[in-house]
């Protein structure tokens, strides 16, 4: 019985790169314990879930879809955060390095400054844990650009939506920095965004978003 399994990816630059905005420690406990635990547990739940196929047992393969969900989300949610990051001194980290995505947001928010200002309000907003989104609606031939929440560990997976950049507003991804000061992480975190990475989500496909995501067997 061979079974699909998720490996934990590697940053694309080292714990200590996102210095000062999010510090060291922040990195390696987010990466080598938050979402290698999400991969550890969405393999066990897809090892079980194979096995109560096998057995024809119906039940527990309706029991394991939550697990399933949360953990794959939160393996989703994490690649796709590691790599809309980059060092401040980049020069991927300045809009510039996104020029049709700026413009899109401009045409649709009027200014980048008032994009930001209602991206950070739709973050703060978030009761408890989970995810603020960029996100390209696909219609058509149309497409549009929305900001969007996810509640815990739901990733953007719906029909036609190409997750652009995303911040996770669980605790553990600031409180070791910035404590109850939430604001100040969600003003913060703007330095090190990737826009070259958030460029190529908006110019590319959803199946390009999410092409860091295969398994092994």
């Amino acid at each position: 019985m061979s079974v699909q399994t998720y490996q934990l990816p590697k940053l694309p630059y080292d714990y200590d790169a996102l210095e000062p905005y999010i510090n060291k420690d922040i990195m390696v406990l987010h990466h080598t314990k938050h979402h290698q635990t999400y991969v550890n547990n969405l393999n066990a739940a897809l090892k079980s879930q194979a096995e109560a196929v096998q057995a024809a047992d119906i039940p527990t393969q309706v029991a394991l879809q939550q697990a399933i969900r949360f953990n794959a989300g939160g393996h989703i949610n994490h690649s796709l955060f590691w790599r809309n990051m980059c060092p401040a001194k980049s020069d991927d980290a300045k809009p510039s390095a996104a020029p049709k995505l700026v413009d899109k947001m401009k045409a649709t928010w009027g200014d980048e400054a008032t994009f930001r200002k209602a991206f950070n309000t739709a973050l703060l907003g978030i009761q408890g844990s989970g995810w603020g989104w960029l996100i390209k609606v696909e219609t058509g031939k149309e497409e549009r650009l929305a900001i969007t929440t996810t509640k815990d560990q739901e990733p953007v997976v719906g029909k036609g939506e190409v997750p652009i950049f995303g911040v996770d507003m669980w605790e553990h991804a600031y409180y070791l920095q910035y404590q109850n000061e939430k604001a100040k992480y969600v003003e913060q975190i703007w330095n090190v965004i990737n826009w070259k990475t958030a460029e190529e989500r908006f110019v590319g496909s959803r199946a390009e978003a999410f092409k860091d995501l295969k398994a092994t067997l």
